[in-house]
């Protein structure tokens, strides 16, 4: 595992024009202008890829493995979300992108898809089994999850403590390969990810001391390759295991599909989970059993590591899930919800308080309060903070100046113009004439 502060999420100065796009839908407000480039607030990013999609000089970019690096390990094995069967046609079988993966040097391919009808049933069983605060909120996408630790800590405790699809079919690979005999060190497990906080998710993991996964590789970085691939095979195996209910996965609603007897709320795009959370911590939802919220707009297809438009990726979705059986018949077993639970327990992580002495915060936040009491409320963004609010609290906390406003650099500017001028009509007493 790497560093706690590291970002998939990350800047190109050389391409950034400073042109303050992205400070409006950061959904954290962690980026700022200064001095005409982009700064990313690390520890406020919660890698939700908003700054990717928006970027019109595509200065913000996720980083992520290489298709490479699967020579690390003698069985590496893909791992692929199901929004990836949505980057092509459907009159191109699943079981062809997946022996397509197999061209490109994996060793074996597991379907996420199929990992996730076990997180789903996981999920009802917890929400049968235990009394938790209404509602319970879905742990499966990474950037919300950090979202909540982020701007929410007051909602950790609603928070389903229950592994993503990702780990779960890591999880179920592994055991796999145990009881095949391969050894451990040798199997390398990559997701094939339409998004960058699963990067994060990985690299630093939240829920448990290591990630099963060894490495995370874009779908927009293989796209080309892996449609090359398929356009050569001839006759592809079957290898496909996912039903309507694992595809669901990747578009907003599909989570909560085998949930039963709940009333839920699905919902997409990160602005619009920021506000359901809003009202969550007003206690207006407490007639919703479950929330699943997703970052992406539509869900995963609309990730900002895929390479179709998002609404013609749903579309698809749908497509092949009214060709495939609607769920498996049975699962086994093992694992159950508690085999799948978090091993570590995930924690607000407070960054924006102002200050950790309580009485400092409390003075800081009277200033920050007078000082936007005093700014112009109209949250243009021209001085490289996303909201008025925001430059009073980086002006509090020492990172910003009044006068880096407009309109109050232009005010002082008029002062001291008017000041000047009649500094200038005065003579010393030696030449001024008596009246």
């Amino acid at each position: 595992m790497v560093s706690s502060d590291f970002h998939s999420v990350t800047l190109d100065k050389e391409l950034c024009k400073g042109c303050t796009n992205c400070i409006k839908r950061c959904p954290t407000e962690a980026i700022r202008v200064r001095e005409g480039k982009a700064k990313i607030i690390d520890e406020r990013c919660i890698d939700c890829g908003e700054c990717i999609r928006i970027c019109p000089q595509h200065a913000k970019l996720a980083i992520t493995d290489d298709l490479e690096s699967i020579q690390n390990y003698q069985y590496p094995i893909a791992i692929p979300a199901p929004s990836l069967y949505a980057q092509f046609s459907v009159n191109v079988s699943i079981n062809y992108i997946l022996a397509g993966l197999q061209e490109l040097g994996f060793y074996q391919v597991s379907e996420v898809a199929y990992g996730a009808e076990f997180v789903s049933r996981a999920i009802n069983d917890f929400l049968q089994s235990n009394a938790t605060p209404k509602p319970a909120i879905s742990a499966a996408c990474p950037a919300v999850l950090r979202l909540i630790q982020v701007k929410f800590p007051e909602l950790i405790n609603q928070v389903i403590p229950i592994k993503s699809p990702m780990e779960t079919t890591a999880f179920l690979v592994r055991e796999k390969m145990k009881k095949e005999g391969y050894p451990h060190e040798q199997v390398g497990i990559f997701f094939i990810s339409p998004c960058a906080a699963k990067v994060t998710a990985v690299k630093h993991s939240l829920s448990s001391d290591a990630s099963g996964v060894n490495g995370v590789i874009g779908i927009s970085s293989i796209y080309g390759d892996l449609l090359h691939k398929i356009k050569n095979i001839s006759n592809a195996p079957s290898i496909q295991k996912s039903t309507e209910a694992g595809m669901g996965w990747a578009i907003t609603g599909g989570e909560s599909r085998l949930v039963k007897k709940i009333r839920r709320l699905n919902v997409d795009g990160i602005a619009n989970v920021n506000k359901v959370l809003e009202e969550v911590v007003m206690g207006k939802l407490k007639n919703i059993d479950f929330i699943e919220g997703l970052a992406c707009t539509g869900g995963c297809v609309g990730g900002p590591l895929t390479v179709v438009n998002p609404f013609l990726a749903k579309e698809r979705i749908y497509l092949r899930m009214g060709n495939k059986k609607g769920e498996l018949p049975e699962l086994p077993a093992y694992p159950n919800y508690r085999d799948l639970m978090w091993e570590k327990e995930v924690k607000p992580l407070g960054v924006l308080r102002l200050d950790e002495d309580i009485v400092l915060a409390m003075q800081k936040m009277e200033s920050m309060e007078a000082l936007q009491y005093n700014l112009p409320g109209l949250d243009c963004g021209s001085c490289g903070a996303p909201t008025c609010r925001a430059l009073a609290e980086d002006i509090v906390r020492g990172q910003a100046d009044e006068v880096d406003c407009l309109f109050k650099l232009r005010s002082k500017v008029t002062e001291l113009a008017e000041t000047m001028v009649e500094l200038s009509k005065k003579l010393p007493p030696s030449l001024a004439k008596k009246e």
